[in-house]
C-alpha cells in the first residue's frame, strides 16, 4: 500500500519528471529521480538523486529498492531496464505498454488488432519490400523509424519524386516502416489515465496545432462533435484496458472528414503524461501529473473537469524571455521547466490561459 511519506521513483529528469516530483510533493510523496544527465531540470525538486546509466544494473537495483514503486517520462526505457526494476519493485505502467509503445511497428499492430483504425501500414526488411510496400500504400507516404522518432525526428515524406531507398538512407537503413498518408483535418488527442482496479478517467479531447513538427499550442475543447468525442474515450478506453494500462496514456489521433462525417485515426500512443496535456495544470480540477501520481499509487482517481476553455501554449527556444509580460497576463498561468539554456527547438515552459464558456 503506497502512503503519504512514500518514495515515487522517476526514470527521466526532464520537464515532465520534474512536473510529476512536484504533484508527487503536494500530495505528500516523495520523489526520487534517476538519470544519466547531472542537472538534470527535475533534481530541483526531488527529495533524493541517482545519476547513472540506464544500463546500470548494480545502481537500478539500489534505486528499486529504495523507492516504493517506479514509473518514467518517456517511453524510450531499455527493455533490461524495465525488468530489472520490475524484479525488485512495482514498475506502472508495465513492461507490456513500453515495448508496445516503443516500436511502431508493434504499435500499430496491436492498434488495429483491437480494432481501431489505424493509418494503413507495413514494416520491411529490404529495398525490394520497401519499394513493394510504397508501390501498395501509394503517394504521399511516410517512411518512419521503429523506434526513436519524436517531434518529427525520423521521419521523411515519400512523395511523387522521391526515391524510397534514398529516403530510407536519410534514417541511416534502421528498422522502419511505410504509413499511408491519412488527409487529416486535425489532429487531435486524447489524455487518459487508469489504475490497476480498472478505474478510468479522460481528459476532454483536445485540438493541436505543430510548429516545425513540435507541438506549439492545445486548445480544449477541441470543436469536434459529441459523437466523435465520445468515440475517442472508447478508443482511449479500450487501448487502456487492453494493455491493462496503470498511469496516463496518452492517444494521438487524425480527425478525418469526409462528406462533412468526422471519423478518427490513431497515429501513435504515449505511455506516460503528455506535452498536449499539460493544459491540465491550471485547466482542469486535477492535473495529468496529479492524476498519474494517484493512479500508480492506486488512490482514487481525481475529477477530470475543465475549468473553462483553455489554450496551452509550448514556450520554445527563446520564446520563454517573454516570462515578465506572461506574469502580468490576467487569466495565464507560467510553468517554466528550470533549463540553463534556450536553445532553438528546445521546450523551456509553457503557458495555460484560462477562458470563461462561451454561451
Amino acid at each position: 500500500m503506497i502512503r503519504p511519506g512514500c518514495t515515487i521513483g522517476i526514470l527521466g529528469g526532464g520537464q515532465l519528471g520534474r512536473m510529476m516530483a512536484m504533484a508527487a510533493a503536494q500530495l505528500g510523496l516523495k520523489a526520487h529521480i534517476y538519470a544519466p544527465e547531472e542537472n538534470s531540470p527535475a533534481f530541483d525538486v526531488a527529495a533524493d538523486v541517482t545519476v547513472a546509466p540506464y544500463e546500470d544494473e548494480a545502481a537500478l537495483v539500489r534505486f528499486a529498492k529504495a523507492v516504493d514503486v517506479v514509473t518514467y517520462e518517456f517511453e524510450n526505457v531499455p527493455s533490461e531496464t524495465a525488468a530489472t526494476l520490475s524484479a525488485h519493485t512495482l514498475l506502472a505502467p508495465n513492461a507490456q505498454a513500453l515495448a508496445v509503445a516503443q516500436d511502431r511497428f508493434l504499435e500499430k499492430t496491436f492498434i488495429s488488432g483491437l480494432g481501431i483504425p489505424v493509418a494503413p501500414f507495413a514494416g520491411f526488411s529490404n529495398e525490394a519490400e520497401l519499394n513493394e510496400a510504397v508501390e501498395r500504400l501509394g503517394r504521399p507516404a511516410v517512411l518512419k523509424t521503429r523506434r526513436f522518432g519524436y517531434d518529427g525526428k525520423g521521419q521523411v515524406m515519400i512523395r511523387a519524386e522521391t526515391d524510397p531507398v534514398a529516403a530510407w538512407a536519410e534514417v541511416g537503413r534502421t528498422p522502419c516502416i511505410i504509413e499511408g498518408f491519412v488527409p487529416f483535418e486535425r489532429e487531435v488527442s486524447v489524455v487518459a489515465a487508469r489504475t490497476a482496479s480498472g478505474a478510468f478517467a479522460a481528459y476532454d479531447l483536445c485540438a493541436n496545432e505543430h510548429r516545425h513538427h513540435i507541438l506549439d499550442t492545445t486548445r480544449v475543447p477541441a470543436g469536434v462533435s459529441t459523437a466523435t468525442e465520445a468515440e475517442a474515450m472508447r478508443i482511449a478506453k479500450s487501448i487502456a484496458d487492453a494493455l491493462d494500462y496503470v498511469g496516463v496514456l496518452a492517444v494521438e489521433l487524425f480527425l478525418v472528414t469526409e462528406n462533412g462525417q468526422e471519423r478518427l485515426v490513431v497515429n501513435e500512443i504515449a505511455p506516460r503524461v503528455h506535452n498536449s496535456g499539460h493544459w491540465t495544470l491550471g485547466g482542469a480540477s486535477t492535473s495529468q501529473f496529479e492524476q498519474h501520481i494517484r493512479a500508480i499509487c492506486g488512490w482514487p482517481l481525481g475529477s477530470p473537469a475543465r475549468l473553462g476553455r483553455v489554450e496551452m501554449q509550448n514556450l520554445i527556444g527563446h520564446d520563454a524571455d517573454e516570462w515578465e509580460r506572461i506574469l502580468v497576463e490576467p487569466g495565464a498561468h507560467l510553468h517554466l521547466y528550470g533549463k540553463a539554456e534556450a536553445r532553438a527547438g528546445r521546450k523551456m515552459g509553457h503557458v495555460t490561459r484560462v477562458f470563461p464558456e462561451r454561451d
